[in-house]
């Protein structure tokens, strides 16, 4: 929690460089290079990260389609990791990080306002999420969106404080 801050800023930082309108984007950082950058500065994503490799999901989020992201911190797989009653990433099967992190990812690119806005979402395992606000916060499911809006090349990605279960 006191890296958050940091992640905060990082990802304000990164936003403002990447943004610009969808017309004239340059290339710019992917939704994994974002994560690999803020990890480096605030060592909030590395569970993000090893899941993502060990997933097989780097080439995906790294493409040029455009998808939202939302992207637990080390914090919220901690907890699942002692929901689960395992060490890390390493096990858990690929196949079943693979269905997880893919109820994290939906097509297309989605800020907040078209999130919050939405009765669900629709995410790249073929099921939902469901976003609300509650005492001012936004939600996806149970995770409330704590950095909304990290805009990269293909995308967007919301930082979530929890990880999201099919």
């Amino acid at each position: 929690m006191k890296r958050l801050p940091l992640l905060l800023a990082t990802a304000a930082i990164a936003a403002g460089l990447a943004a610009a309108p969808v017309q004239a984007r340059e290339a710019g950082p992917t939704i994994v290079e974002t994560a690999i950058a803020v990890n480096a500065q605030t060592g909030e994503f590395d569970h993000l990260i090893e899941a993502v490799v060990a997933a097989g999901l780097v080439d995906t989020l790294n493409g040029n389609r455009q998808f939202t992201v939302f992207a637990p911190t080390d914090a919220a797989f901690e907890a699942l990791f002692d929901t689960l009653g395992v060490d890390g990433i390493s096990d858990i099967p690929p196949a079943t990080l693979r269905a997880v992190l893919l109820h994290h990812v939906a097509p297309g690119e989605r800020f907040s306002g078209a999130v919050v806005g939405s009765t669900r979402v629709r995410l790249l395992d073929r099921s939902f999420a469901y976003p609300s606000v509650r005492g001012g916060n936004a939600y996806i499911d149970d995770a409330r969106i704590i950095a909304p809006d990290i805009d990269v090349s293909n995308g967007v990605i919301h930082v979530i404080d929890a990880v999201l279960l099919p």
